[in-house]
């Protein structure tokens, strides 16, 4: 059952430097910064709470202070907007995310980032379940190819089966804050 508190927030979550090359590079790159930053952009020009998420891998090419642990510079985080490091695929799990949204009357989840088949699936699925409601920003998500299914069809796949779970996946430019 969504929260009673309509107060927005955007969860960004995961975008960052490694993913985006040299080793490893999302689907459709540019797509998924110019939407999340034009998301990014919307919200704080309506003052709407903004919080990162940052993947963290002891010893993996996401660790902590590495280049490519960094979150892209073009959504990176102003002074004033939360930085959450994870150390699994849930936003939630370990970390204070749940407490900062409710200290914050956060009650509905825009959300985008990456990856579509991990952290987004379980950031969506997990908030969903806490409570809030969700809304998925469908073309401002990614993956990379699994060797089984192409990119583009695991976004496809997880817009449509996330679509039974949260309130609604909707394009970035129809996402009013």
């Amino acid at each position: 059952m969504p929260s009673a508190n309509p107060r927005t927030a955007l969860l960004l979550i995961d975008i960052q430097q490694g993913m985006f090359g040299p080793d490893e590079i999302c689907h459709e790159p540019e797509r998924l910064l110019a939407n999340a930053s034009a998301l990014l952009e919307r919200a704080r020009a309506t003052r709407v709470p903004v919080f990162h998420v940052q993947h963290c891998e002891e010893g993996g090419p996401l660790a902590p202070s590495t280049a490519a642990w960094q979150i892209h510079p073009q959504v990176a985080p102003r002074d004033g907007e939360p930085v959450i490091q994870k150390w699994a695929c849930s936003s939630f799990y370990n970390t204070d995310l749940d407490q900062r949204l409710r200290v914050a009357g956060v009650g509905r989840l825009v959300i985008a980032g990456l990856q579509s088949d991990f952290c987004i699936d379980t950031a969506c699925r997990v908030a969903q379940t806490l409570g809030y409601a969700v809304t998925l920003a469908g073309d401002a998500h990614s993956t990379m190819d699994n060797g089984v299914l192409a990119a583009e069809q695991i976004i496809r796949h997880h817009n449509r089966v996330l679509s039974g779970i949260v309130e609604k996946v909707a394009p970035a430019a129809e996402i009013a804050f």
